[in-house]
């Protein structure tokens, strides 16, 4: 695997995904992940380990789709967790990851929920 930058704070996971998603970089992505993350998604669905996110990815990047940046809510810190989160640029919904510190002092994503839709009523 080639060598990546490393994300050494929280918020910069969400720099290097919208870098490295644009770039069809599916590998880049999912170096983005612990071995043993959970992803929510596709909708309804999870996706569990680096490797089969890596696959997911590189499905959803064959067809280059193009991110754009999304100002990130103040991360929430304690030890070695960090909750990230944004809110999409369409007004609609949210964005969580749950990230943990690594030997190194970079941060990899553990938790991700991409999608949060509200509720109907």
């Amino acid at each position: 695997m080639p060598e990546y930058e490393k994300a050494m704070r929280p918020e910069d996971i969400t720099r290097l995904f919208v870098e490295r998603s644009n770039a069809g970089d599916a590998a880049g992505v999912a170096a983005l992940y612990d071995e043993n993350a959970v992803l929510a998604y596709p909708p309804g669905q999870v996706t569990v380990g680096r490797e089969a996110i890596r696959e997911l990815w590189a499905k959803v990047l064959a067809n280059r789709p193009r991110f754009e940046a999304e100002q990130p809510l103040p991360t929430l810190i304690s030890g070695d967790i960090a909750l990230t989160s944004t809110p999409p640029k369409d007004g609609t919904g949210a964005r969580a990851q749950v990230v943990r510190r690594q030997a190194d002092g970079s941060w990899l994503r553990v938790l991700d929920q991409p999608e949060f839709v509200p509720p109907s009523r």
